[in-house]
């Protein structure tokens, strides 16, 4: 008997019989035969194709909310993916559900986002004459990007959990229903903390109804949140929040909107990133020799304009803005002596 079989075993003996077996997967799009002698279940080496993988390193160099913003405090799109990871991994230990596919699917979840965070996807948007989706586009990633083009050939549980961590569509797994629960827990609180740091909110600004409820501090408003959906979903026999707890979670986030998300401090370079992305985006459109060699082979499959997306879709913040430099920012005269 091999380890991954062994683990499979003590995954049948320890969870919650609604949690997703690793040894009752529905598969790959493409199968793969067990290696011999394979130590990690299927779940466990989802994880590390992600964690190994391109689009994952470029987290850390993408905006979560604020735009290039000065100091080292503030959230990245890594950041932010390392803690709803552990925010899931709380709650689906409590409620004996698959760790390891949580694990795998929250740090996946966010692999298709733009640069510049949300205003990325609007001028994406905007080119394509039709929504860009971060969360199709975290799919496309690992289903069609990644490795050349080859994909990372995923479970389907973790594909469709990535798919359905935001949008219409609710993953049929518990451990999906997690990580969209425990995305919007992680970045209510941490955006506010960010423009706390940025001053343009204080704790005292968010309204007493709502503190009073979630808690008057970052710690103990995420606290609250897991440890509510902790109970109320083993109760339920589903991932939810008590109704007092998810109103209060839905005020806050209105609230957020309100006073940060469309804050002009927060969002004061948002044009000029918008306007430089779909000038980004038109260049290579009309310039397709000039996209990166690896991405020429995608286009006889893709399409032109799927292909500059998804490249574009792919850069980093300051990728995109050293791109832009390159390609529209005449070079300065040289001083001579």
């Amino acid at each position: 008997m091999t380890v991954r079989e062994e683990l499979e075993i003590m995954e049948h003996r320890r969870l919650n019989p609604l949690a997703s077996f690793a040894d009752q997967s529905s598969g790959r799009p493409m199968p793969e035969a067990p290696r011999e002698g394979d130590v990690r279940t299927c779940y466990q080496r989802d994880t590390d194709r992600i964690v190994h993988s391109k689009s994952f390193r470029r987290l850390m160099h993408k905006t979560q909310v604020f735009l290039r913003p000065e100091g080292d405090h503030y959230r990245t799109r890594m950041t932010h993916t390392l803690e709803v990871s552990r925010i899931a991994r709380t709650i689906t230990q409590a409620l004996a559900l698959n760790e390891d596919l949580a694990e795998a699917i929250s740090l996946g979840h966010d692999l298709g986002h733009t640069p510049f965070g949300h205003a990325g996807e609007d001028a994406l948007s905007r080119c394509l004459g039709k929504p860009f989706r971060h969360n199709e586009q975290s799919l496309r990633v690992v289903d069609v990007l990644e490795k050349d083009g080859k994909g990372l050939n995923l479970s389907n549980e973790v594909r469709l959990g990535i798919l359905g961590h935001t949008g219409d569509y609710i993953p049929e797994t518990l451990e999906g229903q997690v990580v969209r629960r425990s995305d919007q827990i992680a970045y209510v609180n941490h955006d506010i903390d960010d423009a706390i740091r940025a001053g343009i909110l204080t704790n005292d600004d968010i309204p007493q109804e709502i503190t009073d409820i979630l808690g008057h501090d970052h710690s103990s408003r995420i606290n609250t949140l897991v440890c509510d959906a902790i109970h109320t979903s083993r109760e339920a026999g589903q991932i939810c929040l008590s109704p007092m707890v998810d109103k209060a979670l839905k005020d806050l986030r209105a609230f957020m909107f309100e006073r940060v998300y469309r804050n002009p401090v927060a969002k004061g370079e948002e044009s000029k990133a918008k306007d430089m992305l779909q000038r980004l985006f038109e260049y290579y459109f009309t310039h397709p020799e000039a996209l990166p060699e690896d991405f020429q082979p995608q286009m006889s499959f893709g399409g032109l304009e799927r292909t500059v997306c998804d490249y574009v879709a792919g850069m980093t913040d300051n990728y995109a803005v050293d791109k832009f430099t390159e390609i529209f920012i005449p070079m300065g005269w040289q001083v001579r002596g």
